[in-house]
């Protein structure tokens, strides 16, 4: 049915739009994991190296025996009438006897490669394997499809005649001597196991004692986390850093940091709802008092002036609760107000000019623009600038005198890097000694006489500093009535120049 696709097509939607969870880690888990990993891998490595280390260990002996096998039955050949003969003895032919693991072999041939005595199938070597004479060489080799190990040497033979005399001439003869690896392996086999198997008892204590010392070094941040969850919710004290280690006493004085800057918050918004609470009880008590009166008079035109005062009461109650509101909107970085955009600050001024131009004439005042020569671009949100502009006009209206002047002034900076905004009026002036008091909020200079909450240029602070710009007061230069020194409220924005400038 219509409705059924459209409700399965709803919720599908829907189940589209969650965002993805998010798979939570152990701390404990990731550094066993890395500890863990590489042993697990380095173990079989380590084996594989053991095994090649003991082969290498179990060979050294027996290619020394086979080395002394080959120089014993070297000295038992000789060459008699031109004929090499192997006068091996009893003692010799012990020597090379097989065992009940190796099956050794020997051979001797002569300088043409005839067989003396010994096994004719044993192979030769190589000729790239040939020694030097009287040199002994081992190589590795196969028989019958086993693998041996040979020991071999070319000798010189000095030939001997019958009579028992010596001749000069003299040949070369091979001597051999191989055995099969049954030993080797087994001498390799109990070295890997008295290496190996102590592993297997170790590698498992080994984990235990990881286990037992990542509990153990964890150990202060769980006692951490007890100590922060069993403080008060109102308990915004620094922590201690010194019972923690020294790994994470960085983090301790990051909370720390985070306390204290939520602290001044906090204690900012108890000042702020504690001065507007009292900001607003002269108000509502004037209402209060001015309903009151029209209530007990029956005289038309006091009921007339009272009414009239109600109206005035209720109009700053009104003006002070949307200052508090744009004072909340300046000082929140995140709020809905918008991004900031380019703007041209000539723009901006003309039309705030022009929204104050009748209150002004009720004023008496004279309102002035003097535009800059070319564009004034910069970033900023056009809704808080307006706001910024509309608290520094208003503030220069109600101090300057009748008759007097208010001027609205864009302009470049000295180093062209600058958009500039100033309101300069011919009021009574600010002190020197006042200056850096009156943008705090609810602050009123003693003696001015003039009506107000103290929260326009507190705004006029929160909206510059969210545009990076920088605000002075100067004393109006213009001005020479020496009655109404004036006074200059400058802004200096960061000009917006585009990539393409730049490049």
């Amino acid at each position: 049915m219509p409705g059924q696709d459209s409700h399965h097509l709803a919720h599908g939607n829907a189940s589209h739009s969650q965002p993805p969870e998010i798979i939570q880690r152990s701390l404990f888990g990731e550094i066993l994991d890395w500890m863990l990993a590489p042993l697990l891998l380095l173990w079989p490595m380590s084996i594989a190296i053991t095994y090649l280390v003991a082969k290498s260990i179990a060979n050294q002996p027996f290619d020394r025996a086979l080395e002394d096998h080959v120089l014993v039955l070297a000295q038992q050949v000789k060459d008699i009438d031109g004929k090499v003969v192997a006068q091996l003895s009893n003692a010799a032919r012990d020597i090379l006897r097989a065992d009940e693991l190796d099956t050794v072999y020997f051979q001797v041939r002569d300088e043409q490669g005839d067989l003396v005595d010994g096994s004719p199938e044993l192979p030769l070597p190589a000729d790239e394997e040939k020694p030097q004479p009287g040199v002994v060489s081992l190589r590795t080799d196969s028989l019958r499809g086993q693998e041996i190990r040979v020991a071999y040497s070319y000798i010189t033979l000095n030939q001997h005649l019958a009579s028992g005399t010596e001749k000069r001439a003299s040949s070369l003869a091979l001597v051999q001597v191989a055995e099969s690896l049954d030993k080797r392996a087994a001498l390799a086999n109990e070295i890997i196991k008295g290496v190996i198997l102590p592993q297997f008892v170790i590698l498992p204590l080994a984990l235990a004692l990881v286990w037992f010392a990542l509990t153990r070094g964890l150990s202060p941040l769980a006692e951490l986390q007890y100590r922060i969850r069993a403080r008060r919710p109102d308990d915004l004290s620094p922590i201690d850093s010194r019972q923690v280690p020294e790994e994470i006493a960085p983090l301790v004085h990051s909370l720390n940091d985070m306390l204290d800057r939520l602290g001044q918050t906090l204690e900012l918004q108890k000042r702020f709802i504690a001065d507007a609470a009292h900001q607003m009880k002269t108000p509502l008590a004037g209402m209060r008092m001015q309903s009151e009166l029209a209530l007990r008079e029956t005289d038309q035109a006091e009921i007339q002036r009272s009414l009239l005062q109600l109206s005035k009461s209720s109009e700053a109650a009104t003006r002070l609760v949307n200052q508090l509101l744009t004072l909340a909107r300046a000082e929140n970085q995140t709020s809905t107000t918008g991004p900031l955009t380019p703007l041209d600050l000539n723009e901006l001024a003309r039309t705030a000019v022009q929204d104050w131009i009748p209150t002004s004439f009720s004023y008496h005042i004279d309102m002035g623009f003097e535009q800059a020569d070319g564009d004034v671009i910069v970033l900023g949100n056009a809704l808080m600038l307006k706001e910024l502009l509309n608290n520094l006009i208003d503030n220069a209206l109600h101090y300057t005198p009748k008759g007097h002047s208010v001027t609205v002034r864009t302009r470049l900076g000295t180093h062209q890097r600058l958009g500039v905004l100033e309101v300069e009026d011919n009021g009574p002036g600010i002190p020197v000694s006042e200056r850096s008091r009156v943008f705090e909020r609810f602050y009123r200079i003693l003696g001015s006489n003039v009506g107000g909450s103290g929260l326009g240029l507190s705004i006029v602070r929160e909206i510059a500093q969210q545009h990076a710009a920088q605000i002075e007061i100067l004393s109006n230069s213009r001005n020479q009535d020496p009655r109404f020194p004036g006074c200059v409220f400058r802004i200096s924005f960061p000009l917006h120049i585009p990539p393409s400038e730049l490049e």
